[in-house]
């Protein structure tokens, strides 16, 4: 696909190009820093058809610095900007975003249920300005708690805890709740809303437990679950390798690069004119596996074979 084609079928309704002929992207999520892994999929997978930040691109990323807060300020900014479309990561920023145009196209990254977060209408057919790419998050915690056993066998009583705002949550903690029985596992969902309520839910864990961080917005509930678990030697388990390679146990989840340049087809999808509600979601297509060998002998576990085979491993 030449640059010439894509940019020469620009429509109404993703807007022109900047008067310097360039497609404009905004980028709308909570990381700490502009080079999220999600982004840099993004524009490698624009660059794999030959568009050229600065040349036939332009970003404009807005990152919050894990403040949820300065969500919807952000995405006004980036529609005010004259985004011709908005990439966001996680719930939250698609909501904001959401919130404040009908008319910018919106595609998504790691929200793990866009019905279920009232994100979009159906998986088929998302209606509106939106579309994007799940992260899968109702389908894949059965088998995060599978691994979880599996790694930690004596481990009885699981704690599940998530961000009380995220409206996505309610299918996977369904499907939790379903399986956990099934592996010998007392599962206990807790939804946080604040610092202080995650601090007396994480106070509540002891030696024996298991927990399972799931992805979501808000509260860096995956960091703190971090803390605690290496603190009180309990095996966690994580929705990205991201934790993994700072010390947490266990991941199994979508690789965030492989999101960014997945969700770069939908983007040049809509480039190319087609409008968002007629792109289907997808889920993302790139599950890892992922266990840290060095917290795994923290924790007096061995890692079984199986795992071993499959996942990526890391020593820090």
């Amino acid at each position: 696909m030449s640059t010439a084609l894509v940019l020469g079928v620009l429509t109404a309704a993703a807007g022109a190009p900047d008067s310097r002929g360039m497609f404009r992207i905004g980028v709308l999520n909570e990381a700490w820093s502009a080079s999220h892994p999600t982004v840099d999929g993004l524009k490698a997978g624009l660059k794999d058809v030959g568009l050229v930040e600065g040349r036939d691109v332009a970003f404009d990323i807005r990152f919050t610095e894990g403040k949820t807060d300065a969500m919807p300020a952000a995405a006004l900014a980036l529609v005010q900007a004259g985004m011709n479309v908005i990439v966001t990561n996680q719930e939250a920023a698609t909501l904001a975003a959401r919130a404040v145009t009908s008319q910018v196209p919106i595609v998504f990254t790691g929200v793990g249920d866009p019905v279920g977060a009232a994100v979009v209408a159906n998986l088929a057919q998302p209606g509106a300005n939106v579309t994007g790419i799940s992260s899968l998050q109702s389908e894949l915690v059965a088998k995060r708690l599978q691994l979880l056993k599996t790694l930690a066998p004596a481990v009885r009583r699981v704690w599940l805890i998530y961000y009380g705002a995220d409206l996505g949550t309610t299918s996977m903690i369904g499907k939790a709740l379903e399986v956990a029985p099934r592996l010998g596992l007392e599962l206990v969902p807790r939804g946080v809303l604040d610092v202080r309520a995650l601090q007396r839910v994480l106070g509540e864990i002891r030696r024996g437990d298991g927990v399972l961080a799931p992805e979501g917005s808000g509260l860096d509930i995956p960091l703190a679950v971090l803390d605690r678990s290496l603190a009180l030697r309990v095996p966690a388990v994580f929705a990205t390798a991201l934790w993994v390679g700072h010390g947490g146990l266990l991941s199994y989840g979508p690789d965030a690069y492989a999101e960014g340049m997945q969700a770069a087809t939908l983007v040049i999808k809509i480039m190319k004119g087609v409008p968002p509600q007629d792109l289907p979601v997808e889920g993302a297509d790139r599950i890892d596996l992922a266990v840290n060998l060095k917290t795994s002998e923290l924790l007096g576990l061995t890692v079984p074979r199986k795992i071993l085979l499959r996942a990526d491993a890391f020593r820090r």
